[in-house]
């Protein structure tokens, strides 16, 4: 005799799913004495339990997870401070940086001011005796 198989590729996990669901309600239909009301009740009562049983579990997990959370937290606020610390370094050596060429740029401005203003002086004092020379009339 030949068997029948399925498909390669078919998925059977919605077999067992509602295989499962079904041999559920089976149990709770007969522990009730076949009163669908009464295998509800039932249900909802175990359900309610079983999910107070998973809640108490998970407060104690809960809290490992949230100090590993703010470990976490902590770790990367310092990295942020650190950043920020390097950052605020960074800027404050820019400014003295920009201070000193900004004071030496002023100090070779103002010499070679004064340089042109000594030139200029000396070339006006010049042209003044020159033409003072020339015009004075006791110097022929």
């Amino acid at each position: 005799m030949a068997t029948v198989r399925p498909p390669p590729n078919k998925n059977r996990l919605p077999l067992y799913l509602g295989l499962g669901a079904a041999g559920i309600a089976g149990y709770y239909f007969y522990s009730a004495g076949g009163s669908p009301k009464v295998a509800a009740k039932d249900a909802e009562r175990d359900a309610a339990r079983v999910t107070s049983a998973v809640k108490s579990e998970i407060p104690g997990r809960g809290t490992a997870y949230q100090k590993d959370a703010e470990s976490a937290a902590s770790r990367a606020g310092a990295k942020f401070d650190h950043t920020v610390d390097d950052a605020k370094a960074k800027l404050a050596d820019a400014e003295q940086k920009l201070e000193r060429f900004g004071k030496s740029t002023t100090e070779d401005l103002k010499q070679k001011i004064d340089e042109a203003d000594k030139t200029v002086e000396n070339t006006a004092a010049k042209a003044k005796s020159g033409l003072s020379s020339w015009l004075s009339p006791g110097n022929k």
